[in-house]
């Protein structure tokens, strides 16, 4: 098979979650380690993280080798029509930026029916018929403006503790989407963390994968999780998103040669969830995960 996957990694893999917080590794360390670690392509991350200008971001990014691969926007369509501003804003600064570095995708993760910081219930967990309707007419115009506005792609990410995280939950969204203006960011770990089948679905709708996210869940904590009904922030702190290579899941090397057959340039994008951590943690464990995903790709197939 031919074909080169573009593998790559992002802040949120050195416990990144927010543009400013002291207890995260400082931005210029994050691009050295990932730069020694072997990558080349790196998400955008929380906007502010990295810098917003776009000739000094595309400065840092040089002197490390590195290259955009997406941006990320956060988005809550189901709760109405005053929805779109709030997303548009983000938009115009995240994808006005990642589009001047040539990045092709947006990440689109929704909004969380439980707090990803206190853990708070905010709404009910599931959307009513009236709320799908809303939540797919705002991702079709939203990722047909992309396209217009910017020549990016949509690319909607499943999450925990959000309305769309089951199999069943993410072939409506699929059903009900337009597939020119809204596909799927497959987030590896998200889906398995609902006990989703990553190859079933990318077998069942090949042409709706249009970015990865390469993650493992602890099947362990995960049972914990689950059975305790656990907040996506406690099971994070658990260790519920487990270094790739030993025990997690799912298998790697399977979901990688299907994305080779959708995309041989699709990229995959390393995203293990380590808010918290030591800023010491995350360097040895991403060199590690990429010596592991080499091993599954054959080095000749991995960019």
């Amino acid at each position: 098979m031919s074909g080169r996957i573009r593998v790559g990694t992002a802040p949120d893999s050195w416990g990144v979650w927010f543009p400013n917080d002291t207890g995260q590794v400082p931005w210029e360390r994050f691009l050295a380690e990932v730069q020694a670690a072997g990558y080349h392509w790196i998400e955008l991350g929380p906007f502010g993280y990295l810098p917003t200008d776009p000739n000094q971001l595309a400065d840092a990014l040089a002197a490390h080798d590195l290259h955009l691969s997406a941006g990320t926007v956060f988005t809550g369509f189901h709760k109405g029509d005053d929805q779109w501003k709030r997303a548009w804003d983000q938009a115009l600064d995240v994808a006005g930026l990642v589009s001047k570095l040539g990045a092709e995708h947006l990440v689109v993760i929704p909004d969380l029916w439980r707090s990803d910081s206190t853990a708070q219930v905010l709404e009910s967990r599931v959307l009513d018929d009236e709320q799908w309707k809303k939540l797919a007419a705002g991702h079709d115009k939203l990722g047909q403006a992309l396209w217009e506005e910017f020549g990016i792609r949509q690319q909607f990410h499943s999450h925990a503790d959000s309305h769309i995280g089951t199999y069943a939950e993410v072939e409506r969204f699929l059903v009900e989407t337009n597939p020119e203006f809204t596909n799927l960011c497959l987030d590896t770990g998200h889906f398995a963390y609902y006990l989703g089948d990553n190859v079933k679905l990318m077998n069942a709708y090949p042409e709706r994968i249009g970015y990865l996210h390469l993650k493992q869940v602890h099947p362990d904590i995960l049972a914990e999780t689950l059975k305790n009904d656990l907040p996506f922030v406690e099971a994070v702190a658990n260790g519920v998103m487990t270094e790739p290579g030993g025990v997690g899941v799912p298998e790697f090397a399977p979901i990688i040669e299907k994305a080779l057959e959708i995309n041989p340039e699709m990229f995959a994008i390393v995203e293990q969830d380590m808010y918290g951590c030591s800023v010491d943690f995350p360097y040895p464990i991403a060199k590690r995960t990429r010596d592991h995903i080499a091993s599954c790709t054959h080095a000749a197939r991995f960019v």
